[in-house]
């Protein structure tokens, strides 16, 4: 990929994808701990296991890759439509 066309994506969907990457930062470092321990209080012990392992694992390589795909899919199928 050149040089040009990252700057031309960023130009254009940019806002699209800080949003994604802050927001997945949210979900795998505030909410996920805050389910285990919830978990773990109301279900079985076992789960306040997944609060500390949730800070040590990153699934960031995975999951923004994925919600970038489908959000510029969505994004395309969105503007063929009007």
């Amino acid at each position: 990929m050149r040089l040009s066309s990252i700057k031309r994506v960023l130009r254009e969907h940019g806002l699209a994808l800080v949003v994604i990457i802050v927001g997945w930062e949210v979900i795998e470092d505030i909410m996920f701990p805050v389910l285990f321990i919830w978990l773990g209080t109301h279900l079985h012990p076992i789960f306040l296991v997944g609060a500390p392992a949730s800070w040590l694992m990153c699934f960031h390589w995975l999951t923004v890759p994925i919600l970038w795909g489908a959000w510029m899919r969505w994004k395309g199928r969105h503007s063929e439509s009007r």
